[in-house]
């Protein structure tokens, strides 16, 4: 009897996860795709699947923009009905976003067994809506693979102690897969050498829809562009907010592919960002990181200084710009397991169901 596995998607780190756990399932497991429509611009959705080889998804529920509760309550209702139609083995959730959670609670309550991929991982930011969803989807799931030790760790500080796997990071393996694809011609079309830009990006609503944060973070990156190249691919979202500001020294591009972002993280001198996955990949890539947040729930990034937290400071942030290159020595990416993390999850779910 074959494996069905349904995977719930709706954003761009999504996406990347995705594109491993597909090439690590076999023939025999019918494996069907949920688009939230959380990220349904062209930049954040179409050139991800075009360029990583995903299948058109099966189901695209169209959620759009919203507030939180109304995406968690409508997206609740939409998954339901697939679920309940397609009755699947298994549900795989990833991440951390609005579309993990309305997964993890459609299914739960649907007595549908989860995996949450990514699972553990911890800010100790309340304030951040990605903490909430990371807990919730945990408590409701039936499996979790985690990425780190550390993950481990936090879950059994929380009580969870069975049905707790530390897999290594599926955004490694994605990375890792991509390697051979990575050298894409941006530099060349941007007009830029290696080692000689900034990379920044901001889209974290904490920074976004709090108008004195943002004109603070755009005052900085404009300051640092009068001695330095700034390349900003700006999240549509993000760009809305962005309106009533001076841009005019900072490379504002659109979003762009996995391919060409990872050949702009390994070229770029530092990478200035709100963003958790960026944080890890500019790690596993020796790309130096300055992020603008007080806490990471990738603690491991921290090691020897390749990423530091400085908020909106600008002293802080001027003191780590000035701070020469991390010795290559002082670089671990087996905190982050061996680049097999897909295969492990899937060896785990077809045990399961042999038994």
């Amino acid at each position: 009897m074959s494996l069905k596995i349904i995977s719930i998607v709706g954003n761009r780190p999504q996406f990347i996860k995705l594109y491993p756990m597909i090439r690590a399932m076999k023939k025999s497991i019918e494996h069907l795709i949920i688009h939230t429509g959380q990220h349904y611009d062209e930049n954040l959705d179409e050139i991800f699947f075009k360029d990583l080889g995903i299948p058109d998804a099966d189901y695209n529920l169209n959620l759009g923009s919203g507030s939180h509760c109304w995406q968690i309550g409508e997206g609740i209702k939409r998954i339901e009905s697939v679920l309940t139609k397609e009755n699947p083995d298994w549900v795989l959730v990833y991440g951390d976003t609005n579309s993990t959670l309305v997964g993890a609670i459609a299914s739960a309550k649907l007595r549908i067994p989860i995996a949450h991929i990514e699972a553990g991982l911890r800010s100790y930011d309340v304030n951040m809506p990605e903490e909430f969803n990371r807990k919730m989807t945990d408590i409701c799931s039936s499996m979790l693979f985690c990425p780190t030790r550390t993950a481990v760790r936090n879950l059994k500080k929380e009580g969870f102690d069975s049905n707790v796997m530390n897999t290594g990071d599926i955004m490694y393996d994605a990375l890792m897969l991509a390697q051979k694809k990575a050298e894409t011609d941006i530099l060349n079309i941007l007009e830029v050498e290696s080692n000689s830009y900034y990379l920044a990006t901001i889209h974290r609503a904490e920074n976004t829809d709090d108008k004195s944060r943002l004109k603070k973070i755009i005052k900085i990156l404009i300051k640092l562009s009068k001695s330095e190249t700034i390349i900003f691919p700006v999240h549509p979202r993000t760009r809305e907010e962005l309106s009533d500001f001076d841009l005019k020294r900072l490379r504002v591009i659109s979003p762009l592919g996995y391919y060409d972002m990872l050949t702009l993280l390994r070229n770029a001198k530092k990478i200035l960002t709100d963003s958790g996955g960026l944080q890890k990949e500019a790690y596993l890539m020796k790309t130096p990181c300055i992020t603008f947040r007080e806490n990471t729930e990738w603690p491991e990034t921290l090691n020897e200084g390749w990423n530091v937290l400085t908020g909106i400071d600008e002293k802080k942030i001027a003191a780590a710009i000035s701070l020469d290159g991390c010795d290559s020595n002082l670089h671990s990416p087996e905190l982050f397991g061996d680049g097999k993390a897909a295969y492990k999850i899937m060896d785990y779910l077809t045990a399961r169901r042999e038994v």
